[in-house]
């Protein structure tokens, strides 16, 4: 009798080739071609689109775009370690109720959580306006660097949350009660084995984080106030505004190598075969 369950494959290729194939060769045939209108449009192959993409005022846009997210990932992750290995501690009673709490703030519209953030940032909003009660001086948040990447990280910091949270809580128990019975201390326990235990993670969470916080245009867009050009932004202008879907095209291509790129330099540091870890 014939195996029939491959077939049950055959809607998912469907999808990936409508969705993802078809879509990324679009994408791909926009960045190496161009258009020519003389009475008759005419379409050629050209390389013109990445070169002009390698001009000091793309790169300094592509340098501060990387730079913003790699800050917004050590944040997410100096903040969210500890959050998880908390959670992960707690009793189930109250470990469901933490989960959700983190996981509450997605439910809403990224969009809406950043407007949230401008009132909350604003010249009259709800930081200042506590500092006025406390006798401080109002401070300019809005429209800054900062603020891009506090929205950065309150927006993306579930992503590391959970992830870190799935390997900490599936941490082998007896590994654990082994290092104590060696005589490991808390500290001695928690960088020799929790901590490399629970680097795919990390690893899982700083991609997960950095890979929309470098596209991202919403954020610098609202919170910014386009004062913190990134790449997203750049993108967003010549599909929409600018209508270059070319040239747009182009930089996608350029910033989808350096995410795979980031990806694999990540999972250099991914788990072997025999359940350690490599950066250990």
């Amino acid at each position: 009798m014939k195996d029939r369950t491959k077939y049950f494959a055959y809607p998912y290729v469907v999808w990936i080739i409508i969705f993802i194939a078809l879509p990324m060769f679009l994408v791909l045939l926009y960045s190496v071609t161009t258009k020519e209108s003389n009475g008759l449009t005419t379409i050629h192959f050209t390389w013109e689109n990445f070169r002009s993409f390698f001009q000091p005022i793309y790169l300094n846009i592509l340098w501060d775009s990387i730079y913003l997210a790699a800050v917004s990932t050590a944040i997410c992750l100096v903040l969210g370690y500890p959050a998880a290995y908390i959670i992960s501690k707690t009793h189930e009673s109250k470990r469901n109720t933490l989960l959700f709490l983190c996981i509450l703030p997605m439910w809403m519209n990224m969009l809406l959580r950043t407007y949230a953030w401008m009132t909350i940032l604003g010249n009259n909003g709800i930081l200042n306006n506590i500092f006025a009660f406390l006798g401080l001086p109002k401070v300019n948040m809005l429209y800054t660097r900062g603020a891009t990447i506090m929205g950065m990280v309150y927006n993306f910091i579930p992503f590391m949350i959970l992830p870190i949270y799935t390997a900490l809580s599936k941490m082998d128990k007896a590994v654990l009660e082994a290092a104590d019975d060696l005589g490991a201390n808390k500290r001695t326990k928690f960088i020799k084995v929790i901590l490399p235990l629970s680097m795919p993670g990390v690893i899982s969470g700083i991609i997960m984080v950095f890979m929309p916080a470098v596209s991202t245009f919403i954020i610098p867009q609202l919170l910014g106030g386009n004062k913190s050009m990134m790449i997203g932004n750049l993108v967003e202008k010549l599909f929409i505004l600018n209508g270059d879907w070319n040239f747009g095209s182009a930089i996608s291509i350029v910033m989808m190598v350096i995410i795979l790129l980031s990806m694999s330099i990540m999972n250099k540091f991914d788990v072997d075969k025999e359940g350690g870890a490599r950066l250990w």
